[in-house]
């Protein structure tokens, strides 16, 4: 019988709030035909689930999306994280050609002077590769926190998305920083040591900052922008997608 991934999106998120991360995960490996891919960004929370995707050996697929702009911090995790669980973080990077007609046209750091440059940025250096990182998967897993923003406060855990075909999943939705904070600890998850200097959120090294105290999570984000519903379009409804992320 065929598989209704809208229907399985709809069970799976039923039963998510009863688990916990570890089983959630477990679930969607048992419950979803096909290929699963978690995409990481290394920062803290995709930390925890790249711990327990590779510390028992769940057949989920680990990416991160190299956009060639990243904090050397960064890329410390990435190699020691390999050194750890003794497995790889597979890796997808912006088309050459693509990023040379970017730059070419609005300048190395061009994403400074107009939203419209840098959704176009992140629409080569991430949307795009994203693309292809879940190109044929059946599943794909996020470290997203509902209490991060509050574009993020109304997430399900599971959804099934329609312009991308599959079922989306987010085991950490319902967890405080504080909490993923000392599952690392307890664990020797390795974390980036920029989260200890005031960055909650780690992107590309222009366009991320640390924050000030009482300032919200993601306000390092892109922070040069007026708007409040900052994203780089890799977790945007389909429709404001169409309409933000013009070329991605």
């Amino acid at each position: 019988m065929t598989q209704d991934p809208a229907r399985l999106a709809e069970t799976l998120n039923a039963d998510f709030g009863q688990l916990s991360p570890l089983d959630r995960l477990v679930k969607l490996r048992e419950e979803v035909k096909g290929r699963i891919v978690f995409t990481t960004s290394l920062g803290l929370e995709d930390q925890m689930l790249t711990h327990l995707i590779f510390s028992n050996n769940i057949k989920i697929e680990v990416v991160t999306l190299d956009t060639g702009r990243l904090y050397p911090e960064t890329y410390d995790v990435w190699r020691l994280s390999e050194e750890k669980y003794g497995k790889r973080i597979h890796a997808k990077y912006p088309k050459g050609e693509a990023l040379e007609n970017l730059i070419e046209e609005q300048g190395i750091d061009g994403f400074y002077y107009a939203k419209e440059f840098r959704l176009n940025c992140c629409g080569i250096r991430k949307v795009e590769p994203l693309g292809r990182a879940l190109d044929g998967a059946a599943a794909w897993v996020t470290g997203l926190r509902g209490d991060q923003s509050q574009n993020r406060l109304s997430m399900t855990f599971v959804n099934y998305e329609t312009q991308k075909s599959l079922i989306k999943a987010n085991p950490l939705l319902d967890l405080s920083r504080d909490d993923i904070a000392r599952f690392n600890a307890d664990h020797g998850v390795p974390v980036n040591a920029l989260h200890d200097k005031g960055f909650p959120s780690i992107g590309c090294a222009p366009c991320t900052r640390a924050i000030q105290p009482g300032e919200p999570e993601r306000a390092g984000r892109w922070w040069w922008e007026d708007d409040t519903k900052r994203e780089c379009g890799l977790h945007v409804p389909a429709a404001t997608a169409s309409s933000e992320v013009a070329g991605a």
